[in-house]
């Protein structure tokens, strides 16, 4: 059974930095595209970054670029989200998504994704 698991959320003062980690069962993170998404107002839920299953290039939203990393470890079968220079707006539910094939111009929407996780929680509060 194909599974997402994510954790690594908490509570974290503005400025500070968190490590989202998204740990697959059941199939191979290395043949798939992964994203992480949160809500946001407006939206179902708004891309943060995604990691491509061909070249491992990345794509950022512009609200996070230079602040969050993804990154997959093939060996733990597990994908990464550094978040650094967080801010109280980064507040949320974070989601890690999964897809076989996600064209790089559809990486950040999330109806390209077929699996999903449960989500953890990130809230950034003084």
């Amino acid at each position: 059974q194909l599974q997402l698991v994510e954790s690594g959320g908490g509570l974290v003062q503005p400025g500070g930095s968190l490590r989202l980690s998204c740990a697959a069962s059941g199939f191979s993170l290395d043949y798939y595209a992964i994203g992480w998404f949160r809500p946001a107002p407006g939206k179902e839920r708004e891309g943060v970054s995604s990691i491509s299953s061909s070249d491992g290039s990345t794509v950022y939203a512009a609200s996070v670029k230079g602040r969050f990393t993804i990154a997959r470890d093939s060996a733990k079968n597990t994908v990464y989200l550094q978040m650094n220079s967080l801010k109280p707006e980064d507040t949320g539910v974070y989601y890690c998504a999964a897809d076989p094939v996600v064209p790089r111009s559809w990486a950040l929407t999330s109806m390209e994704y077929k699996y999903w996780g449960q989500g953890t929680q990130v809230t950034v509060s003084s």
